[in-house]
């Protein structure tokens, strides 16, 4: 068992230095367990037990810890705001020719439609989701309400 349990740790090693995301290093520490449990001589069980447990201790008290500063270089965008956000067609929406812009808070963005309808220049959207750079939007509710173009006719520039 002394030889499975090094070669357990190295291709769980190996595994951790390819994947750079903390997959198996809570399962080279098990292993690691059983094979000091496998020298002070014992049996099957214990040693799988001991690598259960202590791969499971492992990774319960120190994974939170280990993402806590791994990931600390990651920055938050906002971009997450514009789900469900209003904006305005500049550039008609048509999923077919790959061509449309809505502008929100100021910025402008690609957009396509959720639905694949085109939208036309000047509608009003709302943001589904966003997919790279791009917003996914469908046409408002608002817009469709004839008191709606009634009452934008005159703001249009």
């Amino acid at each position: 068992m002394t030889i499975f349990w090094t070669a357990a740790i190295i291709v769980f090693l190996i595994i951790e230095g390819v994947t750079l995301g903390l997959t198996s290093i809570w399962f080279a520490v098990g292993s690691l367990a059983a094979l000091i449990g496998t020298a002070l001589g014992a049996s099957i069980w214990l040693q799988v037990v001991l690598f259960i447990v202590f791969s499971l201790i492992t990774l319960w008290f120190a994974r939170p810890l280990f993402k806590k500063y791994i990931n600390s270089r990651s920055q938050p965008t906002n971009a997450d705001r514009a789900i469900g956000a209003s904006g305005i067609v500049t550039e008609t929406i048509d999923n077919l020719s790959g061509t449309g812009t809505v502008v929100l808070n100021g910025k402008q963005w690609m957009a396509r439609s959720v639905t694949g309808t085109v939208i036309e220049e000047g509608s009003l959207v709302t943001v589904e989701r966003i997919e790279g750079v791009k917003l996914m939007v469908y046409p408002s509710k608002a817009e469709s309400s004839p008191d709606k173009e009634e009452a934008g006719a005159g703001t249009v520039n």
